[in-house]
């Protein structure tokens, strides 16, 4: 639309963006054509990548934007590591927070052990505790079906021997 001759404040409105980011897409329109606006397939930065682009824009003094466009990694990222660069130093880079759900022990259960693990206490502790379990499985099993019978019975049919 910039090409048509539509001003930056027109498009700004109409589509709802802000200055920055019609800026930084029509400069990557203009560098990579129409290809440069298709999303691109995340890349996962290691600490030497992260090194590179941080020493890169310390040293040549370049603009989030041109490290954005150079390195195909976003502004607001590329920030994030000079943010965390110049805070607590480049070996900060190489930290990375772990992704995803964690894993249900660490989540503050306790890890069952194996019966051959366990202490003779712990073992009739877990014998008991099972025991338990299947005993007022039981009960509400022979509860349902007495429940059952019970309104069989009442609209007038035989309960079933099984």
């Amino acid at each position: 639309m910039l090409e048509n001759g539509f001003s930056r404040n027109y498009i700004e409105r109409r589509f709802g963006i802000s200055g920055e980011l019609l800026g930084y897409l029509w400069t990557r329109y203009r560098s990579e054509g129409p290809t440069g606006l298709l999303k691109k397939q995340n890349v996962r930065a290691d600490y030497a990548f992260k090194l590179e682009v941080v020493r890169d824009v310390e040293e040549n003094n370049i603009t989030l934007l041109d490290a954005s466009l150079k390195y195909n990694a976003s502004a607001s990222q590329i920030k994030v590591w000079l943010k965390v660069a110049r805070t607590q130093g480049y070996d900060a880079l190489a930290i990375t927070r772990p992704r995803g759900r964690p894993p249900k022990n660490a989540m503050g259960r306790s890890r069952k052990k194996k019966p051959e693990e366990m202490t003779e206490l712990e073992r009739l502790r877990y014998e008991n505790e099972c025991l338990r379990a299947e005993n007022a499985l039981l009960k509400k099993v022979k509860a349902l079906v007495e429940a059952r019978d019970a309104r069989l019975k009442e609209i007038g049919r035989k309960p079933s021997k099984n």
